[in-house]
């Protein structure tokens, strides 16, 4: 009812405030007069209309929605008002609470923290870790550890590399916050729709990066030269987005760094010994031509958005000849592995399970994969760090366990 009288007080005024222009201005045609107020009348009624129906459709979308939720939705909608490209047809996202997995259990006040970590996409913390988990199992291999150092330090890795891969992805979001708005698969984040604001995100990373550190300090202490270096990447990557069409290199130096660490984590200095040097240099190179191909399928999701916005990728420079570059990368990453391999010693059990189960994933994902369909990234890219960096840490847990056992023996006969 309050909509109706306030469409009618302004009909009224619109009405009278028309009345007095014509009779200032002391109209001598009537037909002129007629005219105007006609045109008027109707440039009125036409708004009006126009109105009405934008809120009668506002009306039904919120139907039943508790007020608080209202508030909230129409708050995230004017927010979200500005896409990069302004288009009539723009249909603005609503968030929704998760229902399901893990983080929906969690207090409501968590879940903002939670998808600032992305631990509702642990797709990302895997791919973190398996570097990590790599250059373990080829330490314990080359200096025939025993199980359960191999086992704590394995949990330890994936402990760090749950913690570091939310604090990458907080700084992240902390830089993209005004791109992330502009992109439809980023505009739900945290800090774009303002569940968090920048300044509790930034307390928030000051506390993953110290509990980062506390896993650190678990390990030997060489640990922390090999360890620390890698934060400086973490921190500029979401500029290279910015200045570079390859920023998914230097996310691979990132997210590769776990291959210098299993070494030093099972006491080993690599400085003392060139074959560990080797070995970590040639490993780390692999894992990074890794994390360039499942980092370029991921780009695909986001190539039209990223375009208009101005970020950069490997995706959008090569866009044509995507799979000739992933191609190209498989190439990269295998031979580099089966590199790091025989600096290592190791034996054929490696070469077939992890050089070969690399070759054959990579390639049955290059063949597969639909660049132009998102879900279908999607499901490589998630699936992608179990198909190949779990067939290479099969082949180098079984060339630990099979060969482990001879060299133990070996080095006590020589003693």
């Amino acid at each position: 009812m309050k909509g109706c009288s306030s469409q009618r007080s302004i009909f009224v005024s619109s009405s009278l405030g028309i009345s007095q222009h014509c009779r200032n201005r002391h109209l001598c045609c009537s037909t002129s007069w007629t005219t105007e107020v006609t045109s008027s009348t109707q440039r009125f009624l036409t708004t009006l209309a126009r109105q009405r129906r934008a809120y009668a459709a506002l009306d039904q979308k919120f139907a039943g929605l508790p007020p608080i939720q209202y508030a909230e939705i129409s708050k995230m909608t004017r927010s979200e008002a500005t896409p990069a490209v302004p288009s009539s047809k723009t249909v603005l996202p609503i968030y929704e609470a998760p229902q399901t997995g893990f983080i929906s259990h969690l207090p409501g006040t968590w879940i903002p923290y939670a998808e600032l970590m992305r631990l509702d996409k642990p797709a990302g913390t895997y791919y973190l870790f398996f570097p990590c988990l790599f250059s373990t199992l080829l330490a314990a291999s080359y200096t025939a550890s025993g199980l359960l150092p191999v086992l704590t330090t394995t949990l330890c890795f994936f402990s760090g590399a749950l913690i570091m891969r939310g604090a990458g992805c907080t700084i992240n979001d902390l830089w993209d916050r005004n791109l992330d708005p502009h992109v439809a698969r980023t505009r739900l984040r945290p800090i774009a729709r303002g569940a968090v604001t920048p300044f509790k995100a930034l307390i928030f990373t000051g506390f993953q990066l110290l509990a980062g550190l506390g896993v650190l300090l678990q390990f030997p202490a060489s640990c922390l030269y090999y360890g620390i270096p890698s934060l400086l990447l973490v921190a500029t990557y979401p500029l290279a987005k910015r200045v570079t069409h390859y920023p998914q290199f230097v996310l691979g130096l990132t997210f590769s760094w776990g291959a210098f660490m299993g070494f030093p984590a099972l006491g080993v200095d690599p400085l003392a010994d060139s074959a560990v040097l080797k070995t970590m240099a040639a490993l780390y190179a692999s894992c990074v031509s890794w994390t360039v191909s499942y980092d370029m399928i991921y780009a695909h999701m986001d190539i039209k958005d990223d375009a208009k916005v101005g970020i950069k990728s490997i995706a959008l420079r090569h866009e044509k000849e995507t799979k000739a570059v992933l191609s190209g990368l498989a190439v990269v990453q295998v031979g580099l592995l089966a590199a790091a391999g025989t600096a290592a010693g190791v034996g054929p059990v490696f070469f077939i399970g992890s050089c070969g189960s690399a070759a054959a994933t990579l390639g049955f994902m290059i063949w597969k994969v639909r660049l132009n369909e998102i879900s279908n990234c999607w499901w490589w890219f998630t699936n992608g760090a179990w198909l190949t960096g779990g067939g290479i840490a099969g082949g180098m847990l079984a060339e630990y366990v099979l060969n482990s056992p001879q060299k133990i023996e070996a080095t006590e006969s020589d003693g």
